[in-house]
């Protein structure tokens, strides 16, 4: 089982896959979703978005803020770059 990450900023999709995790940088701090995390709406800050396909590859880049939303194992991201 895997999560279903779709990354999107206004410019391009930059990814959109099946991953193990991913953490963000919410405003309250990082934190990181895995597989069956409740559902949550959260505003992102400036950081670092760093994911874990499922073939072991970890991806990391930064953004300026945006939203994460997390439902039955889709997480949407919106960013700005």
């Amino acid at each position: 089982m895997s999560l279903n990450l779709k990354i999107v900023s206004p410019e391009k999709i930059v990814f959109n896959g099946s991953v193990e995790s991913v953490t963000v940088p919410g405003s309250l701090g990082r934190f990181e979703i895995l597989i069956d995390h409740a559902p949550i709406i959260s505003s992102l800050e400036k950081g670092s978005v760093d994911y874990k396909t499922v073939d072991g590859e970890l991806n990391s880049f930064d953004i300026l803020g945006g939203f994460v939303e997390v439902q039955k194992n889709k997480v949407s991201l919106c960013v700005e770059l």
